[in-house]
């Protein structure tokens, strides 16, 4: 959210204002670089959409010729930093009285001319027509309103995983984030206009509107105006949410003295809006008026919208319209409304960027011949103001304050996202352990957390790019922006959706990404690579030298042991940097002896002295150490006992978490002085994948296309989930409908002690689905 200065502060004016700063690198972004231009005027908001191109840097490995003079040194890899071309979408709201002097910005710095029309729909389209055409030189091709408005929720509902939330007025959290369906048809879109529409959307391009109703926003406003002289909708809003209904309504305890029992009718219930006002003898407070009508428009449409649902047997509704527009007294009404009327089977269902959706199908509709949803598209926090706090009683004047610019931007991904074909129930699988937005305590815990570790962030940042002199500026501007981001998720934790630490990673990782600094970790993980690798073969022939059964304890120690080199705990960062020498057995002599914190050792004993598994999936964390001392002695055990293993690493870098590029090239150096390795390779028994993530954390239902298609033909039976953010702050309870195993150590002591353990406790936890003995896992067959 970008402010501007020199505004007219009075609310009510709908005068177009010159007289605007605009800051334009927080609001009209990369316009340099802008082409495809789409708008959507309401009767008082504009949304405009546009593409750009964006450069920035990526941190890039090639391995180096050992038999060539470059291998002079001793590391395994080079790293460089390119400049990469990725494509984003922006997503600018403000009010119309803005709408000049962001065209004149907006022509005075447009670089690209091969942008010819801008799509617009909406009502102020016709209206503003002319003034856009004369001021950016483009033909104005409008579309129609409902279309784009379709398109619109069809994206946002396909691409931000907490898009759609319920609201509850007196919880601890007002909003409670759903889980998206992969499948998100069919569902009913009630639009709450100046009247109703309601739609049943069933696919992409197949819509309907079944319904609708002349009672909707307009009515309230108009009778409102009438009944209170206020003219400003939100300012009618604001008198609704002080007043009381029931000086105003009649309820049926007014007419019965109770509850009307054999009709399950109960006191409180409104027997007649405005009931009251036909036979009281005094004057009713403009807000008790602004209540009942409310209430009286609310509870219509709440009834209209359940009635067909239930005709079309739907679940899914969603409401929009200027009516909602995030108007916390609005929300409520309608979640009581329809919460009564379905007896609680269905519920009400709001969407964090409803305002954007007629500008994001307008954008769809003139891009067609790029195919936008050919692509997986993510939410970029580093570039998008998220999720205003709307509760009047926190912000009484935050919709009346004139000059606030929201913005969104989505990042266009370089892999096409999936569920993992493995997950028990898509539809409930939630990635995210613990809900920050709901847990208070948590909440404060982490964001202190984040903070405290900033400045080690920072320090790592400038030190990743020793040879850039501005890298300490840039640093700083990325100081200011997350301590930002961090300052607004302790006032607003919905901002983004469901606030959790894989969340406030992921910001980190794109305020970083915003400030080029694409791998902070890179040399770190570099020098650890070199070093672990001068280990392997002891470490591999010591393991030899176990009995079978010493051995399959030692190497899952191994792969515990491996999992503590982690960056991201600031109690191991301290030992690390404090403590060079800090290695492998020091690790192990760090870990909690058994029994452990979760500890299924002994069953997944068992289970491994049967049938092998057909093909295992291994979700691996850090480089160094972890992955070359602790996993790849593991994994060769499971090659060796006839196990296909297909080896899933981040896409992007992420902390010291080992990227793609460096697993490839660890795991050919590995195979050179390793026989199982190298076999395994040969004969495409072990598989190197990206997961499609750039994330410390793992959320399974978006992965890379290519791995789901890799696990399905393998007939994968064994997934194997390690490290604290992928096993611990994610999928701790994910259902899977093979065995999994998910391994990790605790190396924070707060979330140790929340546990009921202490630092460095074990999670070693081996499930097998309900009802789906292992032996059913072991038998499966080769196709």
């Amino acid at each position: 959210m970008a402010e501007c200065s020199g505004v007219d502060s009075n609310p009510s004016s709908h005068t177009m204002d010159k007289s605007i700063t605009l800051p334009p690198d927080e609001i009209f972004r990369n316009l340099e670089n802008a082409k495809r231009f789409a708008i959507d005027i309401g009767g008082s908001l504009t949304k405009l959409a546009y593409y750009s191109t964006v450069q920035h840097k990526v941190a890039k490995v090639r391995s180096f010729d050992h038999t060539a003079k470059e291998a002079a040194s001793d590391k395994l890899y080079e790293i460089s930093v390119q400049e990469e071309v990725t494509a984003r979408l922006h997503f600018i709201k403000f009010e119309n009285a803005y709408i000049e002097t962001c065209l004149d910005f907006i022509k005075d710095h447009l670089v690209n001319t091969e942008t010819k029309v801008i799509k617009a729909t909406g009502g102020g389209a016709h209206k503003f027509k002319e003034l856009i055409e004369r001021k950016l030189g483009l033909k104005v091709d409008k579309e129609d309103e409902m279309t784009c408005l379709i398109k619109g929720c069809n994206f946002v509902l396909k691409n931000i995983p907490h898009e759609a939330f319920v609201y509850a007025k007196h919880a601890d959290s007002e909003f409670r984030f759903q889980t998206t369906n992969p499948d998100i048809f069919p569902y009913l879109l009630v639009n709450i206009g100046s009247g109703v529409s309601i739609v049943k959307v069933e696919a992409e391009d197949k819509f309907e509107r079944i319904g609708g109703s002349s009672i909707g926003g307009g009515t309230f406003w108009g009778l409102g105006a009438l009944l209170t002289k206020t003219k400003r909708f939100d300012e009618l809003l604001q008198l609704a949410s002080k007043g009381q209904h029931t000086s105003v309504d009649m309820l049926v305890k007014d007419i019965y003295g109770g509850s009307y029992g054999c009709l399950g009718l109960t006191g409180d219930l409104i027997a007649s809006s405005f009931g009251k006002s036909a036979t009281a003898d005094k004057e009713f407070s403009k807000e008790d008026m602004a209540k009942s009508l409310l209430h009286m428009i609310s509870n219509d449409i709440g009834q209209l919208a359940c009635l067909y649902a239930k005709l079309h047997n739907l679940s899914r509704v969603y409401f929009g319209g200027f009516f909602i527009r995030g108007h916390p007294v609005t929300m409520h009404t309608i979640t009581y409304s329809i919460n009564f009327f379905t007896k609680g089977e269905v519920q009400a269902l709001f969407l964090r960027h409803e305002g954007y959706l007629g500008a994001i199908g307008a954008f769809l509709k003139g891009a067609e011949e790029d195919n936008p949803n050919q692509y997986s598209w993510g939410e970029n926090y580093a570039g998008s103001s998220g999720l205003m706090s709307v509760s009047p009683d926190m912000n009484p004047m935050q919709r009346a304050r004139s000059g606030t610019f929201d913005m969104l931007e989505m990042d266009r991904l370089e892999r096409q996202l999936v569920n993992l074909p493995l997950l028990q129930d898509p539809s409930s699988y939630i990635p995210d352990t613990v809900d920050l937005t709901e847990d208070a305590l948590a909440r404060e815990y982490w964001l202190y957390c984040f903070e405290e570790a900033l400045d080690g962030v920072v320090k790592r940042a400038v030190a990743s790019q020793p040879d850039m002199p501005e890298a300490a500026l840039r640093a700083e501007k990325f100081r200011q922006k997350y301590r930002h981001k961090l300052q607004t998720l302790r006032h607003q934790p919905f901002a983004y959706g469901s606030l959790t630490v894989r969340s406030l990673l992921d910001t980190r990782e794109h305020c970083l990404n915003e400030f080029n600094f694409p791998d902070p970790y890179s040399k770190i993980k570099q020098r650890e690579n070199d070093a672990a690798l001068k280990y392997y073969q002891k470490a591999v022939k010591s393991l030899e030298e176990l009995s079978w059964e010493e051995r399959q304890f030692a190497l899952v120690r191994g792969v515990l042991a491996g999992n503590v080199f982690d960056w991201g705990a600031k109690a191991v960062s301290d030992v690390l940097e404090s403590d060079p020498e800090f290695g492998f057995e020091e690790a192990k002599r760090q870990l909690e002896e058994r029994p452990w914190l979760v500890d299924s050792y002994d069953q997944w004993l068992e289970r491994i002295k049967g049938p092998p598994h057909k093909c295992a999936l291994f979700f691996v964390d850090n480089s160094g150490v972890d992955i070359i001392l602790g996993v790849m002695p593991f994994i060769r055990e499971l090659l060796s006992r006839g196990t296909e293993v297909v080896l899933a690493s981040n896409s992007g870098p992420a902390l010291n978490d080992v990227t793609n590029g460096e697993l490839q090239i660890l795991t050919e150096r590995i195979a050179a002085m390793d026989p199982v390795i190298q076999a395994g390779l040969r004969d495409d028994r072990l598989t190197l994948v990206q997961s499609g993530s750039s994330s410390p954390c793992l959320d399974l239902s978006r992965l890379d296309k290519v791995l789901a298609m890799v696990v399905r033909e393998r007939q994968t039976d064994l997934v194997i989930i390690e490290g604290m953010g992928r096993a611990i702050h994610t999928n701790y309870y994910a259902m899977l409908s093979c065995e999994s195993l998910k391994m990790a150590v605790i190396k924070n002591s707060w979330l140790a002690d929340r546990l009921g353990g202490k630092l460095f406790s074990v999670v070693f936890k081996y499930e097998v689905p309900a009802g789906k003995p292992s032996q059913d896992c072991e038998t499966l067959t080769p196709s």
